[in-house]
């Protein structure tokens, strides 16, 4: 036991075991600590703060509040402000889309992707289509890594702008994903995107050793609080190079009605659409702050121990015929992974049980995991073994109106449409892991009943 951990929890967390609460579902959304909520709640009873669209006393008070903010996450990230800028935005989504409908894709342009990415992510081939660029999805192995990029990534034509994209962990199954892929995408012609939602809250990121054109963060996945602020943090000449196809209140310069002429701001405001969130954005550095007590190293210690064990308990469990009780989907080591465990259930028959069923059973224990496909499909699509020309066939024969998960399950064969997730944090604690695996017994020796059992074919397996 960490005792340094252990303390942490009962002064930043105690409300965790105040209400039996047995929280797994950090990849969906950190905790806050409750000094981090004082701290802010005090700024607001104390402070006058005001929309920042203007000179007055409150509003510069608030404008000064924010570029603190903004060096303040520069700092944490290791990036030379000379270099990087911070665009405030609603959350990682809302960064992703920045740069989907603002990069300049055109006929010739490749905008490549890891099958492995949240749905955010794969958004933005939507923009790259209507452009003209061309959409390649890079395949997972059976550990839902990539083997090989240098074999996988297409090469460029490097007259023209090209986009590589990818999550450093992902948030199915954990895996990490190389940070040295970024040098390699640039000495293809790519500019590189970097979805780090899940990766930055366990795991320390320098923008110094490492420098994609993009990365976008939500500071809720972080430390909990605020929700509702998230950050694009870009190259200067990467951010150059984008193309608003809209502006908005606080984007301009200079607007004509008469004339139909605009001059977007020089700054980040460019891209940061009507009045921030100037209330939860000084939360930020607060925030920042916290984390560096306790050290991101320290929180990265703490969660792979957590999570070696979580695997460990996960995998000797069985019936009594000695098969195992579940299938983990990605990496069963700890090796080069996060705190998130994607994986189904098994009765003893060998059959996928409904992850709804297990769901439930954690919803009367009072526990908190997520369920289902976690926006990532590509990563979905390859642990439960679907093949690309059935899916479609699939897909084709379900119109939107009588679309359901059950139903594609049946056209699939009866494989599995969605998974159950345990992801660990910095409040975690080993009985976290040992009341969960408790709850999981209680599926030992259980056949599923009809209608809450797959046969699936995963691959790897």
């Amino acid at each position: 036991m960490d005792t340094a951990m252990e303390e942490l929890r009962r002064l930043e967390f105690s409300r965790l075991d105040a209400s039996g609460h047995d929280y797994l579902d950090y990849t969906g959304a950190g905790l806050y600590p409750e000094s981090l909520v004082r701290i802010h709640s005090g700024m607001l009873l104390k402070e006058i703060s005001g929309n920042p669209h203007s000179h007055s006393p409150a509003s510069i008070a608030t404008t000064r509040k924010i570029e603190a903010a903004r060096n303040r996450v520069l700092m944490f990230f290791d990036a030379d402000p000379d270099e990087y800028q911070v665009v405030f935005v609603l959350n990682s989504s809302a960064a992703l889309k920045i740069v989907g409908e603002s990069f300049p894709f055109e006929s010739g342009s490749r905008f490549s992707l890891t099958a492995d990415n949240h749905n955010s992510v794969n958004g933005i081939r939507e923009f790259a289509k209507v452009k003209g660029a061309s959409v390649e999805y890079v395949p997972l192995d059976s550990d839902l890594r990539v083997d090989n990029l240098e074999r996988l990534l297409p090469e460029t034509d490097e007259s023209k702008d090209n986009l590589f994209a990818y999550p450093p962990q992902s948030n199915f199954s954990g895996a990490k994903h190389p940070l040295s892929w970024v040098e390699l995408a640039h000495s293809r012609g790519y500019d590189v995107l970097l979805d780090a939602a899940a990766f930055v809250p366990t795991s320390k990121l320098s923008l110094r050793s490492v420098k994609p054109d993009f990365v976008c963060v939500s500071f809720y996945k972080m430390f909990g609080f605020p929700t509702g602020v998230g950050a694009l943090i870009a190259r200067k000449v990467a951010l150059q190079k984008l193309r608003r196809p809209w502006f908005s209140g606080g984007t301009v310069r200079f607007v004509s009605a008469q004339n139909r002429v605009h001059v977007l701001t020089n700054t980040s405001g460019a891209f940061e659409d009507g009045t921030l969130n100037y209330l939860s954005i000084p939360a930020i550095p607060d925030g920042l702050d916290f984390l560096d007590r306790v050290g991101i190293n320290t929180i990265n210690q703490h969660v792979t121990e957590l999570t070696q064990l979580l695997l460990t308990e996960l995998q000797g469990l069985k019936h009594s015929n000695g098969d195992p009780l579940l299938r983990i989907y990605g990496p069963r080591s700890i090796q080069n992974r996060g705190g998130a465990i994607a994986f189904n259930l098994l009765d003893i028959h060998g059959s996928v049980i409904d992850y709804r069923l297990v769901e439930k059973k954690a919803i009367e224990e009072n526990i908190s995991i997520r369920t289902g496909c976690f926006c990532n499909p590509g990563a979905s699509e390859f642990a439960f073994g679907y093949a690309a020309v059935q899916a479609y066939r699939c897909f084709d024969l379900l119109s939107p109106e009588e679309f359901s998960l059950q139903q594609f399950s049946a056209c699939m064969d009866d494989k599995p449409v969605g998974a159950i997730r345990a992801s660990l944090g910095i409040a975690s604690n080993e009985a976290d892991v040992q009341r969960f695996v408790q709850m999981l017994r209680t599926f030992v020796d259980q056949a599923a009943p009809e209608g809450a059992r797959t046969a699936p074919e995963i691959v790897g397996d």
